[in-house]
């Protein structure tokens, strides 16, 4: 299975996955991958060591933010099937238009990334939302304009509760 991994705007890797091998960008590579935590990893990758922990996860839209040496990124996967429907035109991630952000969880408001009036498109960074000693991000699911923003920083939240409005 092969898988388009996009990172800071412009930048990308070809990875390959074949029976036990991974090749990046065409070039075989041997990985030590060891499970820590459920989001928490070890990798060994030619005598370098490297510690990964997913932060955020949302497989639908296949978008990722991982730390790894305590250096954030923010991931796009792409497969072969989405790569083939982008080039004809008909992208799977097409933008929806956003109504509102609710809570996916109870939880602390850490920090709110955006302003009335904003412009926000679809994985943009919204609000950071603590919940289980955890830093979620919250991300926008599509298209809008932040109308208002219903919680302030360190407000207790609940599941389904409303934090930001849309225009």
């Amino acid at each position: 299975m092969k898988y388009k991994v996009f990172y800071k705007e412009d930048l990308s890797h070809e990875i390959e996955l074949d029976n036990q091998q991974i090749k990046i960008d065409g070039k075989e590579t041997t990985i030590d991958l060891v499970k820590l935590l459920d989001n928490k990893f070890h990798i060994l990758e030619n005598h370098k060591s490297y510690n990964l922990e997913i932060i955020h996860a949302d497989y639908n839209l296949k978008r990722f933010s991982i730390k790894v040496n305590n250096n954030i990124y923010d991931l796009n996967l792409q497969n072969e099937l989405d790569a083939l429907l982008d080039k004809m035109g008909m992208s799977a991630a097409a933008d929806d238009k956003m109504d509102s952000v609710k809570a996916p969880m109870p939880g602390l408001v850490l920090d709110i990334l955006v302003e009335p009036g904003q412009a926000v498109n679809k994985g943009d960074n919204l609000l950071i939302l603590e919940a289980m000693k955890m830093e979620n991000i919250i991300k926008a699911s599509g298209t809008g304009i932040v109308k208002s923003i219903q919680v302030k920083k360190k407000d207790a939240v609940e599941k389904n509760q409303l934090l930001i409005e849309m225009e």
